[in-house]
């Protein structure tokens, strides 16, 4: 045979040998994206609501939390931890451990933040519309979803296996929520425990929390007090 002829041909069964591992690859592809969304079942307003009631009945009372900020203008996400406790329906602590450690506690009627390593620590008054009221909603939802109706438009699906679970769809319906965050996507699993939450906030900025350890313990009362040690440099950035 003609060596250029044995040649040419060499190269088309190559080129088509490449070419059927590329249709192959972009086959898979189809299916790693289709798949998840072939699984996804969108749940009707009577389901969403059901399993909204259903949440409630078990709340989450503490879990363990790894958070990620993923800001825009850097390159590497900040990463927190620590453990959050929560009494519906305002009443919540939260407590990161690290190099740069942090307590945020609310009862309610106040806000406290504390940072151990500056002996300072901030006061927040609540309710009569403070600007931290839309806030304290934005994270007391993301666990025990009180009266998350009124102040949201939820989209939920439920999710096929592997996952499980259901996937939720938090959009603010107020403008005063709207400034804190654009849309909080909600990951529960089929124990109704909240596994992770991505919250994307107005500037395209991202707080990504994965949730572990739930509990449903009882908390004790003075788990959302909280008393500045002495030396502490207490601010009111908000006012009185």
């Amino acid at each position: 045979m003609n060596p250029i002829i044995q040649q040419v041909g060499h190269d088309q069964s190559l080129l088509a040998v490449a070419g059927a591992r590329r249709q192959i690859c972009l086959t898979a592809l189809f299916f790693l994206i289709i798949a998840p969304m072939a699984n996804a079942e969108a749940l009707s307003e009577a389901d969403v609501k059901n399993l909204l009631a259903r949440i409630r009945e078990n709340r989450i009372t503490q879990a363990d939390f790894q958070e990620q900020r993923l800001i825009r203008l850097m390159k590497k996400p900040i990463v927190n931890s620590g453990k959050v406790s929560f009494q519906p329906p305002n009443k919540f602590r939260r407590e990161v451990k690290g190099n740069s450690p942090s307590l945020t506690v609310s009862d309610g009627q106040q806000l406290w933040i504390y940072y151990p390593n500056f002996k300072s620590a901030e006061r927040y008054s609540l309710g009569k519309r403070s600007p931290l009221d839309s806030v304290i909603a934005s994270i007391n939802s993301a666990l025990n979803l009180e009266n998350v109706e009124n102040t949201f438009h939820i989209t939920a699906t439920r999710a096929g296996p592997p996952q499980a679970g259901y996937e939720l769809e938090l959009t603010p319906r107020t403008a005063s929520m709207k400034r804190a965050f654009q849309k909080l996507n909600l990951r529960i699993n089929d124990n109704l425990q909240a596994e992770r939450t991505d919250m994307l906030q107005p500037n395209g900025d991202r707080i990504v929390t994965a949730y572990a350890n739930q509990t449903r313990a009882p908390i004790p009362p003075s788990t959302f007090e909280f008393t500045p040690p002495p030396g502490t440099d207490v601010s009111t950035p908000l006012g009185r």
